[in-house]
Parts: C-alpha cells; sequence; structure tokens
C-alpha cells in the first residue's frame, strides 16, 4: 500500500491530512461525499483505493435502474443512492478497487472468502450491472456476462467473519502480547509527521442528531506514514472462532496491499442490528412476504445459460411484483386484488393484503414492497446482541486495528437501534488507544 509515497494516484504524491479525520453520519450512504472530497483534495488517490467495511450489512447492491453515466455527476450521483447501494458506483466510477467486508456471524449474505467480478455498463440498458455470480447479486437481477458490459471495472471483494473474543481471556488485552517481527507494508514510503490539537471531546460524539456529523477528530500524537504490520500472536484467546483474529489480520493486510490507500468505514449496526420490517408486520405478514418474493436460486455450477434464465425470471417475478403494489397504492379495492392474485405466485397476495387492512386503515403499499425485496433468499439480519457479545466484538476490533496500519480516514455510521451498550465511544476508544502509536488522541 503506497499512501502518500510516489506512485500512488497515477505519480502524483498524495496530500497528508495533518491529523487522521472521522466523519460520522447518520445515514450509511452519507459518508461517500466525504471520500469523494478527499479524492478531490489528494488525500486519497482516484483509483486503486481499498476500502475496509465493517457492518452487519454488505451495502454492495446497485441502484437498479439508474443510468450508469450518472457516477460522474457527484450531485446527481448522491441523491440516488440509499444505505444499501452506495459503495458500488464507487467501484464503477474506478475509485475503488478492493472491498473488505468484516461481518459479525449473524450476516451471511454473501458467501466467505475472495471474489473477483467486474462492474460495468449493461450494453442493453445502460445500467450498471456486475458479472458476480453469488445470490446476493442474482436475486436483485444484477448479474449479466462479460461481454455484455462496457467501461469495465474490477472488483476484489473479501468476505471474512469476525467473531466476538473473550474480554477475560484477551491477552492482549493484559499487554501479554508479544509484539512479533514488523512487515512494512511499503518500503517507497517516506515517513512524514504531523500533529494538531483535538476539536471533538467524547461527549461530543456522544449525542445523536439527525445532522451529518461533520468533525474531524485530530491526533496530537506524531503520525507515521511509514505504516507497520505485526503478526498477532493473540489466537489462544479466541476460543472457538471460526476465523481467529490473527488470520483476519493477515488477510485483511494482504488486501490492502493490493491498494494505494485505504479508508476504514465502520456501521455501528456490526455490533447489534435489527430488522425494521420485523416490527413493521405480523409474523404472518412477513412470512407471506416470503413466499411472495422467494428467489428461486440457480443449480449449483449453473451455465451462464442457466445464470441468465435465473436473472431473466427473477427481474420479471419482481416487475410483477412491483406492477401489483403500485396497483394497489391506487386503488386496493377486492377487485384489484384479485386480478393480481390469480397471476402465478401471487395467490398469498389475498391473505396479506387482508391482514394490513385490518391493522392499517391505508397501508403503505410502497413500503410493502420495500420489505418485500428484502426476503428473497435470505432474511435481512435481525440480531439484538447482549453487552457481552457487543463487548467481545469490540475487543475482536481492538486486536485487529492494533496491527492495521493507518487508514487515510475512517468514516463511521451510527443511526442504530436503543441498545443497553452503544458501542460508539469504544470504537472511538479503540483508535486512541491502539498499541503502538494512536490514531486519534484524546477520543
Amino acid at each position: 500500500m503506497s499512501g502518500g509515497g510516489p506512485g500512488a494516484d497515477g505519480g502524483a504524491r498524495l496530500r497528508a491530512y495533518p491529523a487522521l479525520p472521522v466523519w460520522v453520519v447518520e445515514d450509511h450512504q452519507d459518508v461517500l461525499p466525504f471520500i469523494y472530497r478527499a479524492i478531490g483534495s489528494k488525500h486519497l488517490p482516484a483509483s486503486n483505493i481499498s476500502f475496509v467495511h465493517l457492518d452487519s450489512h454488505p451495502d454492495l447492491l446497485i441502484p437498479v435502474n439508474m443510468p450508469a453515466d450518472t457516477v460522474f455527476d457527484k450531485e446527481a450521483l448522491f441523491s440516488e443512492l440509499s444505505i444499501e447501494n452506495w459503495i458500488m458506483p464507487a467501484v464503477y466510477a474506478g475509485h475503488i478497487s478492493q472491498v473488505v467486508w468484516l461481518h459479525p456471524p449473524w450476516a451471511q449474505q454473501i458467501s466467505e472468502g475472495k471474489h473477483n467480478f467486474l462492474i460495468g455498463k449493461d450494453i442493453s440498458t445502460t445500467t450498471m450491472r456486475v458479472t458476480g455470480t453469488d445470490h446476493y447479486f442474482l436475486s436483485d437481477g444484477l448479474y449479466v456476462p462479460a461481454d455484455q458490459l462496457e467501461n469495465q471495472k474490477p472488483l476484489n471483494l473479501h468476505v471474512i467473519l469476525i467473531n466476538p473474543t473473550e474480554a477475560s481471556n484477551s491477552r492482549e488485552e493484559n499487554g501479554e502480547v508479544a509484539s512479533a517481527k514488523r512487515l512494512k507494508l511499503n518500503t517507497d514510503d517516506t515517513a512524514s509527521t504531523t500533529s494538531a490539537s483535538s476539536s471533538v471531546a467524547p461527549g461530543d460524539l456522544d449525542h445523536s442528531t439527525p445532522s451529518v456529523k461533520k468533525k474531524e477528530v485530530q491526533n496530537t500524537s506524531a503520525l507515521n506514514r511509514a505504516e507497520t504490520l505485526s503478526e498477532c500472536s493473540a489466537s489462544s484467546s479466541l476460543g472457538n472462532s471460526e476465523c481467529p483474529i490473527r488470520e483476519v489480520v493477515k488477510d485483511v493486510c494482504q488486501a490492502l496491499q493490493k491498494g494505494d490507500a485505504y479508508v476504514l468505514d465502520i456501521d455501528l449496526d456490526f455490533f447489534s442490528v435489527k430488522n425494521p420490517f420485523k416490527e413493521m408486520y405480523t409474523q404472518t405478514e412477513y412470512e407471506l412476504l416470503q413466499e411472495l418474493y422467494n428467489f428461486k436460486k440457480p443449480q449449483r455450477n449453473a451455465t451462464e445459460e442457466g445464470l441468465l434464465d435465473c436473472v431473466e425470471n427473477r427481474v420479471h417475478q419482481l416487475e410483477d411484483l412491483e406492477a401489483a403494489f403500485a396497483d394497489l397504492c391506487d386503488n386496493d379495492d377486492e377487485e384489484t386484488l384479485q386480478k393480481w392474485a390469480s397471476c402465478p405466485g401471487m395467490k398469498p397476495l389475498v391473505q396479506l393484503v387482508h391482514s394490513l387492512k385490518t391493522r392499517m386503515e391505508s397501508p403503505d403499499y410502497e413500503m410493502v414492497h420495500q420489505a418485500g425485496l428484502t426476503c428473497d433468499y435470505m432474511e435481512l439480519p435481525h440480531h439484538v446482541s447482549t453487552e457481552e457479545e457487543i463487548e467481545g466484538l469490540i475487543q475482536s476490533i481492538k486486536v485487529l486495528l492494533k496491527d492495521m496500519p493507518k487508514p487515510t480516514l475512517v468514516t463511521v455510521a451510527r443511526r442504530i437501534h436503543s441498545m443497553t451498550m452503544n458501542p460508539f465511544s469504544s470504537c472511538l476508544c479503540i483508535l486512541s488507544q491502539r498499541r503502538g502509536e494512536p490514531w486519534i488522541q484524546d477520543a
């Protein structure tokens, strides 16, 4: 990872922030303007950025009907984005090349491991599409073969599980982890140090507000651009973790070496998450939505033709459901309902609408459709964590970040459900108490 050294960003030296910026927002898509601002100010390169994404959701969908060229008009792009589809446009624009999705055990939307695929402009629709064949993309009708894409951009996606660490057994917490030999991520990177006084107190960052937090956490300590990586030896503290943290550190740092700089992105729903639709609809209604929107998966090792058939059928299914609920928005009388219920796969619509109308004077059918779109091959994650689970994940992140290189900037999305323990301050403390060289001061 070349950071701010020569060669990054087409040969130009990147600027260095005097202190690590931490941008805090409520809605996750609102971090993208800050990333673009860093690109424009030459703190991030215009291409080959790595993105480390801690979240219960991948956020890797695509605005289905948005013209691909919209990504080249920043203001138009930002107005089109939502919480589930804001990363991939930056990949198609050529800025991000590596995404590392670090997810908790209850988030399984994309299969573990490395996924290398293309994103580009579909020559038949002029929208963005991908060659990725994971169910995550197929169920949204986003797959096309490579020969149907122009302006192709590659994406290296790494999906890595983070298990909670038992704080009581953490040797790292007790200061017993040895600092093993260190591996420079880039020997060409020159050391430069800057300092500035802290501009944000912990209390200022702890209260919620609907507006975007455009506050920068400043670092009073010297920041060395020649970042290093320790080999973590704390695996004995991880109990029965499927993916020990030392292996996660290794995998993440290997991915980061492919990029010229990286952004660390944290969504607080990584620690605890709710599926909002489960609170909006009854269990029966939710099960009816699952039946209506069920995604018929392709056969294992399906051919290109089989994948195309799968996507075509899925697109038609979703178009029919969208049309049905659009009709119901205009008129949800029995005649309209029975007309749509007579279509293949639509029979559960009758029971669903009847149930909704007994509870609501005027059901929001557009919202019902949005809820249905999340009921395909897998539910949205829903796991209200205990304090012990949250603390275990905080410990895991602490071990992980201890040996990672310093990012160019940090983004945090913190619109979370009410929980007994808010991990926001803990995340800031992890950054400020990082062993060796704190990333931020007085958090």
